[in-house]
């Protein structure tokens, strides 16, 4: 593994700036933005959450969404500018919290200047080369039929040295790291070329690919990232438990262990792509199961703004039908109200941060139902036992030293139905 030994005990907090300070897609910038600055003031609750870092989604200058970015090297005006950037990073770090930014090199905005030079050259305006890929036609190729996303042709070697320029200009003002957008799309030996000369210069920095389906192991040894998307996992936690079918978490966990083997992947139970938690599984007693286990199995976990607190919101596949998993927060931070979800965040952040060995435990199967699991979580001497209980009645409880549970399993010697526990054996 490649990865710096900081992230062994990272735990993202993962927010969509462009939603979260209400700078929709479409809306042109005032005279005067600096709306970046409002997530500021949520930093004290990433805090208190336990987090140890943010996960910033696009914040450079696009057209609508951010992710058909016209410039890499400039924030969006939406957001505010480089002043407003810096503010954020040196807020971040003076409470202990890592940055990592989202880049998306797969493709560009068809209003980008790297769209407009290779039209220019194309048509000879210019002795610019085109760093797009063209079709048979000699239009150029879009992204997953979003014409407006244009894809960057990732064998020229100017376009190797633009990425590596983009990186190190934001790691050289403070940023940790990089998620890397639609890296699937992207061929692994564009990654191989770009990521050794950047971590030539900033050697603990982390970089995670966004990689939906496929062999993750050999993408990571290929690219040389140092981390994948868990799309895997995170769909056996919902639907296993929407489904009261745990047979399916087991198996998913059985492979979760194949890729720790060789890295350690980032594991999420919601992000800015997909239908919120809170709406996926809709029995309300059996929403904290998908907490507790992203937060004891291995990888490094990342909580998407606002789960924390029970936000709901369903993705529809339509123009627009992100906004309700993107929404805007409240200024000045989420208040201080007690939060039944955000305690039980809270309590598992905190057992997890308390065993940073879990990063990269492996799970063995103790016993399972189709609504009931109890499975180990070890590596080396370390070891958790944690018991999920979907089912009406209650479960034996392992033997040992409750070190977390529903509030039901306090002081008792089993799981109460619907209920869980975390107990050190």
């Amino acid at each position: 593994m490649t990865e710096p030994d900081w992230v062994r005990h990272a735990i993202w907090w993962h927010v969509y700036p462009l939603g979260a300070v209400g700078a929709f897609p479409g809306e042109p910038p005032g005279p005067d933005e600096h709306r970046l600055g409002r997530l500021v003031a949520w930093l004290d609750h990433v805090v208190a959450l336990g987090a140890s870092g943010i996960l910033l989604g696009p914040v450079f200058a696009s057209t609508t969404h951010g992710y058909d970015t016209v410039d890499h090297l400039r924030i969006d005006p939406r957001l505010g500018d480089v002043g407003d950037f810096d503010t954020l990073v040196a807020e971040a770090h003076g409470r202990g919290l890592k940055v990592l930014l989202d880049g998306v090199f797969n493709h560009v905005g068809r209003d980008s200047a790297i769209a407009r030079r290779s039209v220019d050259a194309i048509e000879g305006r210019s002795d610019d080369e085109v760093w797009l890929l063209r079709d048979e036609d000699g239009g150029f190729v879009g992204f997953e039929g979003h014409g407006a996303l244009v894809t960057l042709d990732h064998g020229h070697p100017g376009v190797v040295g633009y990425v590596v320029r983009v990186m190190t200009h934001w790691l050289g003002r403070g940023a940790d790291g990089w998620r890397l957008d639609a890296a699937y799309a992207v061929p692994t030996s564009f990654w191989a070329q770009v990521l050794p000369r950047v971590r030539a210069e900033h050697p603990e920095a982390w970089f995670v690919a966004e990689v939906i389906h496929g062999d993750y192991p050999a993408f990571v040894q290929e690219s040389t990232v140092d981390s994948v998307t868990q799309y895997e996992l995170w769909k056996a936690v919902w639907s296993s438990i929407s489904d009261a079918n745990l047979w399916e978490l087991a198996w998913s966990l059985t492979r979760h262990d194949e890729f720790l083997e060789s890295f350690a992947p980032q594991t999420f139970v919601g992000n800015h792509d997909t239908t919120r938690i809170a709406s996926t599984i809709e029995d309300p007693r059996h929403r904290a199961h998908a907490v507790v286990v992203l937060l004891t199995v291995g990888g490094t976990p990342t909580v998407y703004a606002g789960d924390e607190l029970g936000f709901t919101g369903v993705k529809e596949e339509r123009e627009g039908g992100d906004d309700a998993v993107r929404p805007e927060l409240d200024v000045g931070g989420p208040g201080t109200a007690e939060n039944p979800v955000l305690q039980l965040h809270q309590e598992l952040i905190g057992l997890r941060r308390r065993h940073a060995w879990l990063h990269r435990a492996r799970t063995t199967q103790v016993t399972l139902t189709n609504t009931t699991f109890v499975y180990e979580v070890r590596d080396g001497d370390d070891a958790l036992l944690v018991a999920l209980n979907l089912d009406d009645a209650p479960l034996a409880r392992p033997a040992g030293e409750v070190l977390a549970s529903d509030d039901d399993t306090r002081g008792r010697s089993d799981v109460a139905p619907h209920g869980w526990a975390v107990v050190a054996p």
